[in-house]
């Protein structure tokens, strides 16, 4: 993608009301709309989308395909996408608006950021899916102890976690880190999903890069777990 083209997509996100945005990680402020300061923390429901409902994340969402999929399949649930990627945020939220998705918008931030965003217990579940394994470094794993402590001051208790990967080392090192808490509850793992029939219907869900592993002959692996303890 140009120069150009990114600056383009940059500009128009300022004009998107269903994108927030935060560039400064000393300075965790959001803004919206002509880059306007905006508090959501504690209050997305009321501020943002005018009613309460349970608020669903998708972290690194790159285009937002989970996010966009959730909601055409729960309209009466609210999901947000979350990702540093203007370019990807400017993809998915445009799509959002051209569906007239009332139910999707975007944060564009850093992960770790997230309970500058959010208030405590304000979200009621996670996805990661197919996240960057990080296979020479598991401290930027999105799964990782670091990540863990930062979800659950988010999650109302008993909130979930969904991860979907078809990276074996993020989805054994993910077992091994819920082996190891006492806040998080592995509730069900399966190293081939489409083995079997699907557990759930958002399963069968697929991004791009799914669909370039399904096709590379990968096995679609998938982790759940939920919340013991409010933050």
């Amino acid at each position: 993608m140009s120069k150009r083209n990114k600056l383009q997509k940059f500009s128009e996100l300022l004009t998107f009301p269903n994108v927030f945005e935060n560039f400064s990680y000393r300075e965790p402020v959001l803004t919206g709309v002509d880059g306007e300061p905006i508090d959501l923390r504690g209050h997305w429901n009321e501020r943002h989308f005018g009613q309460s409902r349970p608020i669903t994340l998708e972290l690194a969402c790159g285009g937002g395909e989970y996010t966009l999929g959730l909601a055409r399949m729960y309209p009466n649930r609210h999901f947000i996408g979350v990702d540093i990627k203007g370019a990807r945020i400017w993809k998915g939220a445009r799509k959002a608006l051209a569906e007239n998705l009332p139910n999707a918008a975007f944060l564009r931030t850093r992960i770790e950021l997230i309970r500058h965003f959010f208030g405590p217990g304000e979200v009621a579940e996670i996805w990661i899916t197919f996240p960057d394994p990080f296979l020479n470094s598991p401290n930027r794993r999105l799964t990782a102890p670091l990540f863990l402590e930062e979800y659950i001051k988010v999650l109302q208790a008993g909130g979930l976690i969904h991860l979907k990967t078809d990276d074996p080392t993020l989805y054994e090192y993910t077992l091994e880190v819920l082996a190891t808490r006492t806040d998080f509850q592995l509730e069900y793992h399966d190293h081939d999903i489409y083995a079997k029939p699907l557990p759930m219907p958002e399963l069968d869900l697929k991004t791009t890069y799914e669909h370039m592993h399904l096709e590379e002959g990968r096995r679609i692996k998938y982790v759940r777990f939920r919340a013991l303890q409010p933050q």
